[in-house]
């Protein structure tokens, strides 16, 4: 078990030493992509255009071509297995957008219900994910048996979990990843802009989610004050937030305001946001990340026709490198995927520069731009 201290070996020069991540958008595992998986759900649906998770599947083949089933837990990843291989991230934190549950009361008051069957929790752990942060708008699409059964699914398979739990103390603990001789502390916020009810708040009584009811100072400083009691020296903060609607790059001043005040008062070394359905604008603040919107990286929504103008097949995988300690941005590598026949793949290379060109743009206007680089990976450039 590790000590609660750094071992009398961990020099402050240790401590400081630059930290690899790997983060990302929303990923579903649900409906379409569990249905090919190893152990499918039932697929039956309550959605008001769709009764069957495989017709899903059956969009995605019309415009891709046949999707095998009953695939292994890799299957799902990729060319991603190969970046992680090359870039040797230190820790790995999705934002998991799925109930992992065979319970079958879906919510009412939900249109959309996202659910994995609990065998197939391999498919996260093939990809050696650190951390699932939870507090989206689909956790509990199936009700609070489904989010219980998420919790004891993963905490099983050894996943840590951020931003939901048994109850509110839980659901506002970070997930700690051990990254010897420091930690990494991941906080997971869902608000009402992404479509989280505030029924879904996590009580003393009641599992739920780490549900925000506003953007305000007094909510950052809040979060900061937690933070300061958790943070350990050299430890890094990710505060990871599903905001904002699902499309669009315009990004709320209200957003910007709560992500410097996090991190002017809060400590937040990586503000990790998603939600939208496609990548927007990158900010550095005072040397600290902020990831404003990381798409979607995994879906099922291959073949469904709408918003054609923002790529939504296009995403990125980022790779942040940190100093410790500090928490200041080193440097940020980014490469450009698309998901086909459920399974990420490199960009092309017309696509990887349609999407180098649109994130310039959005960076742009955040005081920073995007750069390409051999082998069609992105890099983040800025001035302090």
């Amino acid at each position: 078990m590790q000590s609660d201290a750094p071992a009398p070996t961990d020099t402050p020069e240790r401590i400081a030493q630059p930290v690899r991540l790997f983060v990302c958008g929303d990923v579903m595992t649900g409906r379409g992509i569990d249905q090919i998986l190893s152990t499918p759900s039932d697929p039956r649906l309550f959605e008001p255009y769709m009764s069957s998770a495989l017709a899903y599947v059956e969009l995605a083949e019309r415009v891709s071509g046949p999707i095998p089933r009953g695939v292994d837990s890799r299957y799902i990843w990729g060319d991603a297995i190969e970046e992680w291989e090359s870039l040797r991230p230190e820790a790995r934190i999705i934002n998991l957008e799925t109930a992992v549950t065979t319970n079958h009361e879906a919510d009412p008051s939900k249109q959309i219900h996202y659910r994995m069957h609990p065998a197939n929790v391999a498919c996260l752990t093939a990809a050696r994910i650190d951390c699932c942060v939870l507090a989206n708008n689909h956790v509990l699409d199936w009700g609070r048996p489904g989010l219980i059964e998420t919790l004891k699914t993963l905490h099983a398979a050894g996943l840590r979990t951020a931003g939901a739990g048994s109850d509110r103390a839980e659901a506002a603990a970070p997930g700690v990843i051990e990254v010897p001789p420091i930690r990494l502390l991941v906080y997971g916020f869902g608000l009402s802009s992404s479509g989280v009810p505030r029924s879904w708040q996590a009580t003393r009584q009641h599992c739920g989610v780490h549900w925000l009811a506003d953007l305000s100072a007094a909510t950052a400083d809040d979060i900061g004050r937690q933070i300061a009691i958790d943070r350990r020296p050299g430890d890094l903060v990710v505060a990871s937030i599903h905001w904002g609607g699902n499309w669009g790059y315009a990004i709320p001043q209200s957003e910007r305001e709560f992500a410097h005040r996090l991190i002017d008062a809060g400590g937040c070394d990586l503000l990790h946001g998603h939600s939208s359905h496609h990548p927007k604008g990158i900010e550095i603040y005072r040397r600290k990340l902020i990831l404003y919107g990381c798409g979607d990286l995994l879906s099922d929504y291959e073949g469904i026709g709408g918003y054609e103008s923002f790529r939504p097949d296009l995403t990125l995988m980022y790779f942040p490198t940190l100093q410790a300690g500090s928490g200041e941005l080193i440097s940020l590598m980014m490469v450009p995927v698309r998901v086909h026949r459920f399974q990420l793949r490199k960009a092309a290379a017309e696509e990887g520069a349609w999407l180098a060109a649109t994130m310039d743009r959005e960076c742009h206007k955040l005081a920073s731009r995007i750069v390409r680089r051999s082998g069609g990976r992105l890099a983040l450039e800025w001035t302090d």
